[in-house]
């Protein structure tokens, strides 16, 4: 066959007697052409996926914003099992500005009536000695609070962590709703975490000082993160 090789296209090659075949030129650039033009189009489809993404998770945080915004101007307070006291910051053994205000408004609706029980909450934060929980009760029975109205949480370190043990206390306690007291962008998911172990919950946000709008707006959207990560299965 080498003889004929003047009949081969000019595309093919002869070496050593083994006839090697090419395609056609056109055939490989056309080739070449569509390997680029997927890539180029599968780039575009995962931008454009990562951008929907981020789109749809600004207007789920911009959503609960506004929802937390309602609820922390709401005072839900009615009769209930117990108030619930979120915790804050104390220092060696006295309690914040912040958690004194809590506290306050706790023993308010408690002298009112609306529930026969505190309950205060709140891990160490990083003190060898004291917990907020048991700053905040302490501070109630100075307020004239009997001791045995007062439950206690001293282990949560976080939100997730406080309200679940809070929540759990309370179904060994055979309560059912409660009163949650803590600032007003903090209510909203509080009262959604308590109502997903069934409890019937009222808010009811504690006295503050009116706040520089830009950082109010800050709070709500950090606690919009950090509703949706609970919701996703993050603790926060």
């Amino acid at each position: 066959m080498q003889g004929d090789e003047r009949f081969l296209p000019r595309y093919a090659r002869t070496l050593s007697g083994v006839t090697l075949r090419a395609g056609p030129p056109a055939m490989v650039s056309g080739f070449a052409i569509v390997i680029t033009m997927n890539v180029a189009q599968v780039k575009r489809t995962v931008w454009n996926a990562m951008v929907a993404g981020l789109a749809a998770i600004m207007l789920c945080i911009a959503y609960f914003s506004v929802r937390i915004e309602r609820q922390s101007t709401r005072d839900e307070a009615q009769p209930a099992d117990i108030i619930l006291v979120l915790g804050a910051a104390e220092y060696h053994g006295r309690p914040s500005p912040v958690l004194r205000a809590r506290l306050d408004h706790a023993v308010e609706l408690y002298t009112a009536k609306l529930a026969a029980r505190i309950m205060t909450t709140g891990g160490a934060g990083g003190d060898a000695v004291f917990t907020e929980g048991a700053v905040g009760r302490s501070y109630l029975i100075a307020r004239g609070v009997p001791s045995e109205a007062i439950s206690v949480e001293t282990e949560g370190e976080t939100t997730v962590e406080s309200t679940t043990m809070a929540g759990e206390i309370m179904r060994r306690m055979g309560l059912r709703s409660a009163i949650v007291v803590s600032d007003g962008y903090h209510i909203y998911r509080v009262k959604q975490m308590l109502q997903s172990y069934g409890l019937t919950v009222y808010g009811s946000p504690r006295r503050e000082n009116a706040t520089h709008p830009l950082r109010e707006r800050w709070n709500y959207v950090k606690q919009a993160v950090g509703y949706l990560l609970w919701k996703a299965g993050v603790p926060v």
